[in-house]
């Protein structure tokens, strides 16, 4: 038996990343080994789980993975770890469609208890309501306990601790409002591009929770039995494919990569890393990744890497092959079009543009009809097309959302190059890397 669970709220804002990143660092620096793992398809949480973790952080998703996939992932990267800790995503039980995929549905999936954070700042006895309705809703998830947010004195507190004793629910201390915790937001989430900012923002909440909770208790309430690991994940690798050498471009510009696609990109041949904004020169390779990121940030750069720009589009006229995910894509164009209305060039290699000008959110879960088995992924971009040439896609292909109704979700498709908004997870099918190389 080892210490694991799942961090939740009541809703959005409550503070669990805060208390994720808080426990990981606190955890980590009194000598355990924290596996951290977080609901849904989120690239930025993970970034932050690792740097107070010290180790990668793996999503769990029941729209893009199946059950089998988040038991294996689970077992894996939990089986070595001292304590396994989850954060979810909005509402404990806020799923794609009522609680379908919601941080409930992991934890029922995995066995996990669910530590809940609770936003205490305008609130006393009333909590008891909140935490009785969040501990009955359903009877397979079992809540360890709870911490208060935003609570700024004891006799405040007093109240919180009877409405968890009237309501059998464990509270493991409250953190006062603390300055030093904010992280500011940005696109996606939280701020990936200030790593100074978030390094002092995690060591204060790590100081914060030593101050205020009971890891112990915590730590106790929450040891159960491992979940059952599941079958063994197939790998769709002919063993006779030959050993393929695939580039990933990761810098401040491309950085929303899943650790598990990259596992599996490795089942093909060797994998290196490259960077658009900084390298002027672009090593020989059978497949080139761009993942999404921030490239709206870095259009001045990016636009006067000329070098790299082309290399890219000599090594693309010649025969190589791309992937490319929302800001990748975006890389792929004729040119971005930052928020002033200011075009900047980019690579030319897709007959599109794109402009940050009039933002719009566009996000959902997508799943991708290319043959027999469905590609999934998610959208979450602010960008739109501010220009689009001709399609060329050899035909067209569907994509749904997760009510499996179509959408008006673009692929640009050919034999060299699969690009798009959507970013894939791939992992467990990674039939669409080997289309791509092997075609």
């Amino acid at each position: 038996m080892k210490p694991r669970f799942l961090i939740a709220a009541a809703h959005s804002g409550a503070g669990k990343t805060t208390v994720t990143l808080g426990l990981l660092s606190a955890l980590q620096k009194k000598g355990y080994k924290v596996q951290p793992f977080k609901c849904g398809p989120d690239y930025i949480d993970p970034m932050h789980h690792r740097i107070a973790s010290g180790n990668d952080s793996i999503n769990l998703d029941r729209f893009m993975m199946s059950d089998e996939h988040i038991q294996q992932l689970y077992h894996q990267y939990g089986a070595t770890a001292d304590v396994c800790i989850t954060e979810g995503v909005m509402g404990l039980f806020d799923g794609s469609r009522k609680m379908e995929g919601s941080s409930a549905d992991i934890a029922r999936l995995l066995q996990m208890p669910v530590l809940l954070v609770l936003n205490a700042k305008a609130m006393a006895y009333s909590a008891a309501a909140i935490l009785y309705g969040l501990k009955n809703f359903c009877s397979d998830i079992r809540i360890a306990g709870v911490i208060f947010n935003f609570v700024e004195s004891n006799s405040h507190y007093r109240f919180l601790q009877e409405a968890c004793e009237d309501v059998g629910v464990q509270s493991f201390g409250y953190l006062p409002s603390n300055d030093a915790l904010h992280i500011k937001s940005r696109h996606l989430g939280l701020d990936i591009l200030s790593p100074t900012h978030m390094h002092a923002a995690i060591t204060a909440a790590a100081d914060h929770i030593e101050k205020h909770i009971d890891l112990d208790a915590l730590l106790e309430y929450a040891r159960v039995d491992s979940p059952a690991a599941g079958n063994a994940l197939p790998s769709s690798l002919n063993a006779n494919s030959p050993h393929k050498s695939i580039l990933v471009a990761q810098d401040a510009a491309f950085n929303f990569i899943y650790p598990q696609n990259i596992r599996a990109l490795q089942q093909f041949g060797t994998v290196r890393y490259f960077s658009p904004l900084e390298d002027m020169h672009l090593p020989d390779a059978d497949l080139v990744y761009l993942p999404g990121g921030y490239p709206e940030l870095h259009l001045e750069k990016l636009s006067a890497n000329t070098a790299m720009i082309q290399h890219l589009q000599t090594w693309f006229a010649n025969g190589g092959r791309i992937i490319a995910e929302c800001g990748g894509m975006m890389y792929l164009g004729k040119y971005i079009t930052n928020e002033n209305g200011l075009r900047w060039p980019m690579t030319g290699i897709l007959d599109l543009a794109t402009s940050m000008q009039h933002a719009k959110l566009s996000l959902g879960y997508r799943t991708i009809m290319t043959g027999p088995q469905p590609v999934k992924g998610h959208e979450f971009h602010y960008s739109q097309f501010s220009d689009a040439g001709t399609n060329i896609s050899e035909v067209p292909i569907p994509v749904y959302n997760a009510r499996n109704e179509p959408t008006a979700s673009r692929i640009f498709y050919n034999r060299q190059l699969f690009a798009s908004y959507i970013h894939l997870y791939w992992a467990e099918h990674p039939a669409i890397i080997e289309k791509l190389l092997n075609e």
